[in-house]
């Protein structure tokens, strides 16, 4: 036995002699190797076993294996039925397969990748809260926000895409059409053979639009004259219909259309100087004495505030996307930061680092809990707008904090595109202010808790 301990040190030894990098440190451990072999020669084998079996906890802990990146810490996907969790897993594979690659390509061109809507329909994730009789499947709103997350974590324009269609544009129709244009236009628009697109905002009107319409229509017998512009229109470059909010001369009141985009007298023009939402087709409609017939007037939006009801319904999805922007920033950054290595070892092993990680997830979780409640008010009918005021007030504004320090950790590597950071901090942007603006928002809730409206 003294001989193979021997013959072991000197074999040792003989390797780091002929080594071609040896360092300072290593030769000088070389003297020590025949005192390292005798003392270990001398120890017994419970003792060996011992010291091997600390040697491998000490290796662990300098070498951990990586826990499982996953934004949803308090398991809210667990309140979903079995059936449901398997369409978020589709909804994942999806945007990991056919969007996840091409997002940056695309956010950079500003171009949308038109071939992902068959893909997509294949997905059949349109109108999912619907009556079967219009081609709904009657699940819960629950499953379409986590659809919204799902589809924004990996990419907030794509997801803005199915939110006007199955959201603004096909609301509308189904909360202010008659059971006839409810028949006529949701069965092909749920099924994706028609894109809507859902025109209220102008160019000198915004938050203002319940009262400061410049769009105007008038009827002439049996069809409507309208003309006026509409700006920052997602989708309205390649809709097939375009929902159009306008004022009546006659009585003044906000009246609804279901546009064809191919009308004449109606031109789309693309906005192209963007920062944020680079792949949503935006565009400024310029109507001018274009005709629809009263057959396509949406027959139960009589004043703003049916246009309200289809509003305070989005604004619980544009919560969602907020999750889901927040939680791609955040889950992309954790990653980076067990990669990264400064100073000999990963960032992630860093306390500021896990400080700044826990405060992202801890405003994550909270608007995660904040819509999963929403959702369930919205199943129970009894969602109220200034609690979808408050939930896209709080996911939106969390959303910009979240994606600023995603960037923050990422240091300048988090400016470059490639690196889907910069791309999330850019699009916090857009949800921050569309759908009614932070302070709109903070409007509405201020109005219920006081009592006292604050408005202009």
């Amino acid at each position: 036995m003294e001989t193979f301990w021997a013959d072991l040190g000197e074999k040792m030894k003989g390797a780091y002699e002929h080594a071609e990098k040896v360092s300072k440190k290593d030769l000088d451990m070389l003297s020590n190797i025949p005192a390292i072999m005798s003392f270990l020669k001398d120890m017994s084998q419970e003792d060996l076993l011992l010291l091997l079996d600390q040697a491998r906890k000490i290796k662990k802990r300098k070498n951990p294996k990586n826990p499982p990146i996953n934004g949803d810490f308090y398991n809210i996907r667990a309140t979903l039925e079995p059936e449901d969790r398997v369409k978020i897993d589709e909804v994942r594979q999806f945007m990991l397969t056919h969007v996840e690659p091409i997002a940056t390509d695309y956010w950079m061109k500003g171009e949308f990748p038109h071939h992902i809507i068959p893909k997509m329909r294949e997905l059949n994730i349109i109108g999912l809260t619907y009556e079967k009789k219009y081609g709904g499947q009657e699940r819960s709103n629950m499953l379409e926000g986590m659809i919204g997350e799902e589809i924004a974590r990996v990419d907030v324009s794509t997801c803005t895409f199915f939110g006007v269609h199955s959201g603004l544009a096909l609301n509308s129709i189904y909360l202010c059409g008659s059971e006839e244009q409810k028949m006529e236009f949701l069965p092909p628009m749920i099924r994706m053979e028609k894109i809507g697109a859902f025109g209220l905002t102008e160019p000198n009107v915004g938050s203002a639009a319940s009262m400061g319409l410049e769009t105007r229509c008038r009827r002439e017998d049996d069809k409507w004259i309208i003309s006026g512009e509409k700006k920052w229109i997602g989708n309205a470059t390649f809709a097939d219909y375009i929902i159009i909010w306008a004022k009546d001369e006659e009585d003044n009141q906000v009246k609804g259309f279901i546009v064809d985009r191919e009308t004449p007298g109606l031109t789309t023009e693309k906005i192209e100087d963007k920062m944020s939402l680079r792949i949503v087709q935006n565009a400024i409609i310029r109507m001018v004495d274009i005709e629809v017939p009263e057959s396509r007037r949406l027959q139960n939006a009589n004043s703003f505030r049916d246009t309200a009801k289809v509003l305070k319904m989005t604004r619980a999805g544009v919560a969602w996307q907020a999750v889901g922007c927040a939680r791609g920033a955040y889950e992309y950054t954790l990653a980076y930061t067990m990669d990264r290595k400064q100073f000999g070892r990963s960032i992630a092993s860093f306390q500021l680092t896990q400080d700044m990680l826990a405060q992202m997830l801890s405003q994550l979780t909270a608007m995660q809990c904040m819509v999963g409640r929403l959702s369930q008010l919205l199943d129970q009918g009894v969602m109220s707008d200034e609690q979808a005021s408050l939930a896209k007030v709080f996911c939106t504004v969390g959303c910009r904090t979240i994606t600023s320090m995603s960037r923050e950790l990422m240091g300048g590597n988090g400016i470059l595109i490639s690196n889907k950071v910069a791309r999330f901090l850019g699009d916090a942007e857009a949800l921050y202010s569309y759908e009614g603006t932070k302070q709109i928002n903070s409007l509405v809730v201020g109005r219920a808790i006081t009592g006292v409206s604050a408005f202009v």
